[in-house]
């Protein structure tokens, strides 16, 4: 197969510099947000802009590679892979948490591992997005006004005096809490170990249950951890428990909402409709039903994709890069 478009870094080639490739460079802007000029003549890098979809084409692309750059868990990196990068010596993550790294198995194989800083306000500020598409029907009115359609056809929901439910209340959950209670909502909080203290402290109340949230809620934004505990943790019998008038919004992980019983939900119109930003499978295959529901609003992962995260990111790669070739890593996971 022919390998996805790379894109070197000016100045950093030569015959002894160690081989980086930067990975899922969707925008293309890897090698311009940040100054990788400290890494030059010893660092040969290079930007993949096309997904790896399978283990094969990811040893095809980077096998080369002494050091690796992964945005998010757009490819992951199992046990299975790491047996397959040898020269792998070096991985540096965005962020300070991969669940798609299999840490053990790269300290077992001799990898490195590093993270960066995330800013938790992008996910917030999509999540609100979703909510008020949604709740306007703005794509809806929008694509109308474009193609010279009615001229409005929609009744939009309030928020005002409208109760958000919030699966988790932790650095992201607790941000969106308080967008809800400018807004005029009443906000209402459940996850396994949330306490009514905790709860106050955010200004909400906390849910007897995950049930009693879902049942009263007219917004259900999740922002939970996915683990064995949060893994599925939405299917068939919570999703019945919803008002029909009531919509789901995820952007945390796909996999915390069964997604065969959303699928049912959305298309029986046990709920109003879903704003989505996350997936099993990324990029979404093209045939995918959430591509063409009407009642669902989706977005291509776009929760951390800003200028300042990205800024963030690839800064603090360069500095984990040099401080790993400098025998001292910063920011290691593991």
């Amino acid at each position: 197969m022919t390998s996805p478009a790379a894109a070197p870094v000016p100045g950093t080639a030569g015959a002894a510099a160690a081989r980086c490739a930067v990975l899922d460079d969707y925008q293309g802007v890897a090698l311009s947000l940040a100054d990788w000029s400290p890494l030059a003549g010893a660092v040969d890098v290079r930007a993949l802009r096309t997904p790896l979809r399978s283990e094969d084409e990811v040893v095809e692309a980077v096998g080369d590679c002494e050091i690796v750059v992964a945005m998010r868990e757009r490819t992951p990196f199992p046990a299975s892979l790491l047996a397959r990068l040898p020269r792998l010596r070096l991985l540096v993550t965005s962020g300070m948490r991969n669940a798609s790294i299999d840490l053990a198995a790269a300290a077992r194989h001799g990898v490195t591992v590093c993270g960066t800083a995330s800013n938790g306000e992008p996910p917030v500020e999509l999540t609100w997005a979703l909510i008020l598409g949604l709740a306007r029907n703005v794509v809806t009115e929008s694509t109308a006004m474009r193609a010279g359609g009615p001229w409005q056809s929609t009744v939009g929901a309030d928020l005002h005096g409208r109760t958000l439910g919030l699966l988790g209340l932790g650095r992201i959950g607790s941000k969106v809490a308080r967008v809800g209670l400018a807004f005029g909502m009443d906000v209402v909080a459940w996850s396994p170990h949330l306490t009514a203290e905790r709860a106050a402290e955010v200004g909400v109340r906390a849910a007897a249950g995950k049930e009693e949230l879902l049942e009263s809620s007219d917004f259900v934004s999740v922002h939970l951890v996915l683990g064995d505990r949060t893994r599925g943790l939405l299917g068939a019998p919570e999703l019945r428990r919803m008002r029909p008038t009531a919509y789901l919004v995820n952007t945390a992980r796909a996999a915390i909402v069964d997604q065969s019983a959303l699928l049912r939900a959305l298309r029986e119109k046990w709920i109003a409709g879903a704003g989505l930003d996350v997936y099993e499978q990324e990029p979404l295959p093209a045939d995918a039903a959430l591509r063409t529901l009407p009642n669902v609003l989706a977005l291509p992962h776009l929760g951390y994709v800003t200028r300042r995260n990205y800024e963030g990111y690839f800064r603090e790669a360069v500095e984990d890069i040099a401080a790993y070739l400098a025998g001292e890593p910063v920011r290691k996971l593991g």
